[in-house]
């Protein structure tokens, strides 16, 4: 997220003046790190999450086409900037991954079906393919299908224009493209407090990390792009739209494997179902990753808690996020969300034959020792007052902006990276609303459909996808 303000930043005003602060030794460790998060270009294309069916059997697309639309967005920034060569070869950061969904079950099957006959008919999901033949699907991805039972009912839906994303390696190079442009980055400096002056501007304390040195900045604007330190660092500003927001972490684990065996029979990001209280970040999912060059597979995530809000943070975090101002609503999400809790207390004592169950019912043939299990990144997903229960827990993004526009930080988790360049765009309206209007010229510019929906207009969803699609050397 900061990476691509400060970018946008640049682009619109190169005149002005950018300082970046990272508390650690280098960029991009926590959640945009590749082994912290699974790399999907979140686009609905096989999220179930995002499509729920609904009471009397119906499924809708509106969801869907609003993470769609928002992560066109991002292919389009991204594929400006290797045009420009602000980013290297796009292979670097970004490969085609074919997306799908599965499931089984009879009743899984006909909402599949559902789902599919919904979304084929959106410009920006033209070409998705269904299919309940246990035949065709394994001409997809071998390893779902090998030792399935027989008879068991399954299905998949199949598009191509799907992504992998190493969202560590794009944010290092979207920093070393400011970094050349005379941005200062300063490593193992960590913002350890604000204050706001009287002028409007920001007075920001700092903490070298070697030798524990003090000293002071002052900004005209700040963006905390902290990750899951967003929330303490808004607290310590003082805003009042800070409060009521409250963090629910949650931890995760993944299963890798290397095995060039099977990463070679699987190349897709296949989601399921989740299970019945998962957050929408824990819908099992089994991926192709590509990071550094190198292949390989992911199986997860398996959902954990911890109250640490940073892999590298203190035991403290959520202790120490409570205020006076956001213990109801934190209170009220406990009382609402007793699946949730039980959700997490299973995984948290999940055996490793447990996890390996979750992986057969993706890959039935799967071999305890192809496996090594790894630690993903922290989530903070947002707690927040709500009128009708008291607090609710929020699962996706949520920009915090005081009034004067002169701070700004981002909560949340999923869709997050993926969606940064809709997200930063609409940051840029609410908190230079006096320079908006001089600026979309040149948004336009880096992001042709900005101020439009592709969704409306079949032909122009086309075109973008072909363009942006031949500028990242990605399938169409």
């Amino acid at each position: 997220m900061s990476a691509t303000l400060g970018t946008l930043l640049k682009e619109l005003q190169p005149n002005w003046r950018i300082e970046v602060y990272e508390r650690l030794g280098e960029l991009a460790q926590e959640s945009s790190n590749p082994w912290n998060n699974a790399g999907t270009g979140h686009a609905g294309l096989c999220e179930l999450n995002y499509m729920p069916q609904a009471a009397d059997g119906s499924v809708t697309a509106d969801k869907a086409v609003v993470i769609n639309e928002q992560f066109q967005i991002s292919r389009q920034l991204w594929a400006h900037l290797v045009s420009i060569g602000a980013l290297p070869e796009p292979e670097k950061f970004i490969n085609s991954t074919p997306h799908m969904t599965f499931v089984h079950g009879k009743a899984n099957v006909e909402y599949l079906r559902k789902r599919h006959a919904v979304l084929v008919t959106e410009p920006l999901f033209a070409g998705m393919e269904f299919s309940d033949n246990v035949e065709k699907i394994g001409t997809w991805t071998p390893l779902l299908t090998r030792k399935r039972p027989a008879g068991q009912k399954i299905a998949a839906t199949r598009i191509a224009s799907g992504t992998d994303v190493d969202f560590g390696a794009l944010t290092r190079f979207m920093f070393d493209n400011l970094e050349k442009q005379g941005v200062n980055m300063h490593m193992n400096e960590q913002v350890v407090g604000l204050q706001h002056k009287a002028d409007g501007s920001w007075n920001l304390k700092l903490l070298r990390q070697v030798g524990q040195t003090r000293s002071t900045i002052n900004a005209r604007f700040v963006f905390v792009g902290a990750g899951g330190g967003a929330l303490a660092l808004l607290q310590q500003s003082g805003i009042p739209e800070i409060q009521g927001f409250g963090g629910f972490p949650i931890s995760g684990q993944f299963l890798r494997t290397t095995n060039p065996k099977l990463v070679a029979q699987h190349q897709a990001k296949v989601y399921g179902k989740a299970a019945k209280g998962a957050p929408p970040m824990s819908v099992p999912h089994l991926d192709t990753r590509v990071v550094d060059g190198e292949k390989s597979l992911l199986f997860g995530p398996y959902a954990g808690f911890s109250p640490k809000f940073l892999k590298t943070s203190t035991w403290f975090d959520l202790p120490f996020s409570i205020r006076p101002h956001n213990l109801g609503p934190m209170l009220a999400v406990a009382r609402h969300n007793f699946d949730l809790m039980k959700y997490l207390i299973g995984e948290v004592f999940a055996s490793r034959n447990a996890k390996l169950k979750a992986l057969r019912e993706f890959i039935p043939a799967a071999v305890s020792g192809d496996w090594e299990l790894i630690t993903a990144g922290q989530r903070v997903q947002v707690m927040k007052k709500d009128a009708k229960l008291g607090g609710v827990l929020q699962f996706g993004t949520e920009v915090i902006t005081s009034s004067d526009g002169s701070i700004a930080g981002l909560l949340g988790a999923s869709p997050g990276a993926s969606t940064a360049a809709p997200i930063m765009v609409d940051l840029l309206a609410r908190c230079f609303p006096d320079r908006i209007e001089g600026w979309k010229p040149r948004i336009r510019q880096m992001i042709p459909s900005y101020g439009t929906r592709l969704s409306d207009d079949p032909a122009a969803a086309a075109a973008s996808l072909a363009a942006t699609a031949e500028e990242l050397h990605l399938s169409n």
